[in-house]
Parts: structure tokens; C-alpha cells; sequence
């Protein structure tokens, strides 16, 4: 999903923009000015997170920090570069809810019911518990040079033939 909407940017000539400044975007323009700890909570996401996509919306030249009332926050705030830029990712945001809702009607179980199952699960346990379950021999790892032959696995097993992500 985040895919089309990078596609759809790149359609549109919006370049250096990706899918997860909207939010923070369209956010500052209706607040105003935040600092990033008010910004990350108004977002319902970590500081550190808010604090890194900052980082990429000043180098994109769409947002500027300023010293906040102490030495160790930073005030957030729009561009014109940035403020241009809303209308267009606040539209692209109700198409992609709307996009998102007629994909969800077509799912056998919805997106949201998903998330929130698979949530519950890793939480219950996590997916390295889950993986490690399946290795022979999770406490050892071969160097580089003594791993076995895994082509055969390929008969068996679905391995893409890409390196793993």
C-alpha cells in the first residue's frame, strides 16, 4: 500500500516526499508549531520515531525547528515548501482511507480485525520466539564458510531467490 502512494507521488512530480511525512505534515498545519515530544504524542508515535522523520522533513527542506522554551526541545513548524504541500497530501490521505476501505470490503477479514489479531498474537509471543522454534539448533550459529547446502531446501520449501530482506 505504501508502495502506490509512493507511485502516486512520484506521478504527481512530488519528489523527496515519502508516505509517512503526511501525517506529520497535515498535523503541524492544523496545530501549528509543536515541539517534537508534543508532536510524537499528537501523533501517537515515539519520540525517537517523530524525532527521525523531522530530520528528513528539514532535510526536504518542508519543515523548520527552531529552540523550544528549554535547552532541550525543538519547536517543529511548516515551510511554505511544507504548507504548500498539505491540500495535496490531505486529499492523497482521504483517497487512500477511501482506497483502503473498498480493499478492506474485499478481504475475507478486515484489515483492521487482522492487525489487531496478528498484534495480539506477538505480543502473546514474539515472532523471534517464533522463528527461533523452527531453527534445528538456535544456539548455534555456522561461520560463514561451514553453512550447510540449502538448494535442496528449495524442493521443499519456498526460499525466494533473492538474498533474505
Amino acid at each position: 500500500m505504501e508502495e502506490g502512494i509512493a507511485a502516486l507521488y512520484d506521478q504527481r512530480g512530488i519528489e523527496g516526499v515519502r508516505p509517512r511525512f503526511a501525517y506529520p505534515l497535515i498535523r503541524l498545519a492544523h496545530t501549528g508549531p509543536l515541539t517534537i515530544k508534543e508532536l510524537a504524542e499528537s501523533l501517537e508515535l515515539t519520540h525517537s520515531a517523530v524525532s527521525q522523520t523531522v530530520s528528513a522533513l528539514r532535510a526536504q527542506g518542508l519543515v523548520d525547528t527552531a529552540p523550544g522554551p528549554d535547552a532541550r526541545t525543538r519547536v517543529v513548524g511548516l515551510t511554505e515548501s511544507g504548507r504548500e504541500l498539505v491540500p495535496f497530501l490531505e486529499a492523497e490521505w482521504r483517497a487512500t482511507e477511501a482506497a483502503a476501505a473498498e480493499l478492506d470490503a474485499a478481504l475475507p477479514v478486515s484489515l483492521v480485525e487482522f492487525t489487531d489479531a496478528l498484534r495480539e498474537h506477538l505480543a502473546d509471543r514474539p515472532f523471534l520466539d517464533r522463528i527461533l522454534d523452527h531453527l534445528p539448533d538456535a544456539d548455534h550459529v555456522p561461520d560463514k564458510d561451514h553453512r550447510p547446502d540449502t538448494d535442496h531446501l528449495h524442493d521443499t520449501v519456498h526460499l525466494p531467490d533473492t538474498d533474505h530482506p
